[in-house]
């Protein structure tokens, strides 16, 4: 098995683009749940298994290398997440505060992409769209949509508004 215990960078920095030109490197396909976890035993795209120690969080397009020296290449499931699109919507203060109260009141992690927003998908879709359906105007766009599970990181902590339920908000993200 081979064992990949030493984060390089990621895929498009100069010296690992470099590296990864001259090699025929593994490739790894992680749910969000396993990028997080510091020890995951899994298998290449190849069929090789192989572990991962590298005890960080793992983004799409990171590098590691194993004990060999052996290049591996991390990509990441996407996941779903519902898509409200504003582009020429004429939203009132009012029906944004609505909204806002919907989504932190079941705790949905948000993200802004240009005039979008993206709320990640940890229960049935359909349930989402019914919960915010009453709060959204007519129009803007609702749509569903595969995406990095990256596109909900580094918000900021978790805290607590003290009501003992701990939570964190969103930040804008690039796409």
């Amino acid at each position: 098995m081979l064992i990949a215990d030493a984060y390089l960078g990621h895929r498009e920095e100069d010296r690992i683009a470099r590296r990864l030109a001259e090699t025929d490197a593994h490739r790894v396909v992680l749910s969000d749940t396993d990028r997080r976890r510091s020890h995951v035993r899994t298998e290449t795209r190849e069929g090789r298994e192989l572990g991962v120690a590298v005890g960080r969080i793992l983004g799409n397009g990171a590098v590691l290398e194993t004990e060999s020296g052996a290049l591996v290449v991390v990509e990441l499931e996407p996941i779903e997440a519902l898509v409200i699109g504003f582009d020429g919507s004429d939203v009132a203060a009012t029906t944004a505060l609505e909204l806002g109260h919907v989504i932190g009141n079941h705790h949905w992690e948000l993200a802004i992409r240009e005039t979008e927003a993206l709320i990640r998908g940890g229960e049935s879709l359909e349930r989402m769209d019914a919960a915010l359906s009453e709060s959204l105007p007519a129009d803007v766009t609702v749509h569903h949509e595969h995406v990095l599970p990256t596109t909900f990181d580094e918000a900021p902590e978790p805290h607590s508004h003290g009501d003992g339920h701990a939570h964190a908000h969103s930040r804008e993200v690039e796409r």
